[in-house]
Formats: C-alpha cells, structure tokens, sequence
C-alpha cells in the first residue's frame, strides 16, 4: 500500500502502474478507503485509487475545504467531482472505471457527466442519482446534531438502520466497521459532506456514455432497490442490475464475495 497526498487529500494506490487499467473507487458519507477493502483480493490485475473525499476520514484538511478555493470552501457533489478528477490528473490516469457507494455514486454519476471522456465504466454501489425530499431534511438534522452533539450516536443509529438485519445478526465485524468508520469522522467535515448530499442535484446524465453496473441490496432502507432500477433505466442499463438478498445499502461489506465477483466480471466483459 503507497498513500499519496493529492490536494491535501489522503490516497491510497495498489497495483500495477503500467499496463492495466485503472479503478477509481469512490466512498459514500461517513466512509473512507477502507469501505472498499472487501473487494481488492479480486481485482489485483487492475490499479486500484481510493481516494478519501475533502471533509472524510483523513482528509479532513484537503485543499477544497478552504476558503481561499473558488467555491470559498463549500463543498458539493461538484466539487467532490473536480477534487477526483484532481487526482486522475495528478497520477496520470487518462481514463478508469469509476466505482462509487451512496454518495459516492453520485459524485461518480457527475464525474462521467463532466469528463465522459475520463470514464471507461461506472459500478454504483447503493445507488441513488440524488437524495429525495426526505432525505435532504435528513441530512441537514443528521448535520446539526454532527455539529451539536458528536457522531457517537449518529453512527449507531447508522450501524442499525443502513444494514440487513441479516448483516446486524451475522456479521458483526461488518456492524462495527460501519459503526466506526462514522464514529471516527471529524464531526465539522462529517457535518459538511452531509450538507453537500443534502443540497446535490443529479448530474447530467444525458451526457453520461460508459457501461454501467448498478449494484443493490434488497432490503437497502437508504437506496431502494426501486429507485435504483430506475436509476439504471435512465443510464440505458436495465439489464446490468445487480441484486444481493438479505442485503442493505453496504453490498461491498455484507456480501463481499458476491461483490468481488460482479464487480470482476463487470470490469473483464468492458475491457
């Protein structure tokens, strides 16, 4: 593993440097690098880059969150988006296959939008082109009481609600990953990825050219599976929806086997 600092932002980056393709991975709110461990015993053939996002886990000093920069440091899907097209300049990366969870699917979505040219493929995990009414007012709450009170009880309401409750009663390392991969956030950056997700705005998704792969749960309470679908119809892909049972909104974390795969053979079939 070689972290790279690129605009302050910590990134992570394995694999072949020459030769291969490369797999740009994308964490949601409250993730990091990490959430994406799960599925790189399967993918040694390609590079792997996992960014972490300006605000989340240890980027919490990252170029986009400062005041000097053009959006005078408020942060967005958009700006999330510049911020990983930042590091594809940075390493050289021409074009990748962008993967991304929950947020991080529509920071993906908005990135194939601006530069189509950059993305060969997209895999969206949880999927969701934007937040609906409900889930703007979440956010906002879910950012004042960040700000308020801390993420100790904002991460256990996650660790609940956001997996199966297959997940919750067999798998209880994945529960504690979920739980403190948001515990350990800063609060101040976690609050302001939560405003960014509260006010984003589909991408341009006319624009949008690449194979996709939409990635789903059966039992995801943040990104219904309907939604989802609907998502993949508007992308042209109807036929490339992938649905775990017994699954909720972290399919890389709760049935990791089953995402290593899709996720491969996806990659190998766009070549």
């Amino acid at each position: 593993m070689s972290i790279a600092w690129i605009d302050r932002m910590a990134v992570d980056v394995r694999g072949p440097s020459e030769g291969g393709d490369t797999i740009v991975f994308i964490h949601g709110l409250g993730g990091s690098m990490n959430a994406w461990t799960p599925l790189l015993p399967a993918l040694g053939r390609w590079r792997c880059v996992r960014p972490e996002l300006p605000g989340a886990a240890r980027s919490r000093k990252a170029y986009a969150l400062g005041e000097a920069t053009p959006h005078a440091g408020r942060i967005s899907a958009e700006t999330h988006a510049d911020a990983v097209l930042r590091v594809c300049e940075s390493l050289g990366i021409a074009r990748a296959h962008f993967v991304g969870h929950s947020f991080g699917t529509i920071i993906a979505l908005h990135v194939a939008a601006k530069a189509p040219e950059r993305a060969r493929s997209l895999a969206l995990f949880g999927a969701m082109a934007e937040p609906v009414p409900a889930q703007r007012d979440n956010m906002r709450s879910r950012a004042a009481a960040a700000r308020e009170q801390g993420l100790f009880d904002i991460a256990e309401g996650i660790s609940q609600f956001s997996l199966s409750p297959s997940t919750r009663e067999t798998q209880p390392v994945t529960v504690a990953y979920v739980r403190d991969s948001i515990a350990a956030q800063d609060a101040e950056g976690f609050a302001r990825n939560c405003i960014a997700l509260a006010e984003a705005r589909a991408a341009r998704l006319e624009l949008i050219r690449c194979p996709t792969l939409v990635v789903n749960g059966d039992e995801d309470m943040v990104t219904p599976l309907s939604g989802a679908r609907q998502l993949a119809e508007r992308l042209g892909a109807p036929g490339r929806v992938e649905v775990f049972s017994r699954c909720g909104h972290w399919p890389m974390m709760e049935r990791p086997v089953e995402s290593q795969r899709v996720l491969r053979d996806f990659l190998e079939r766009v070549r």
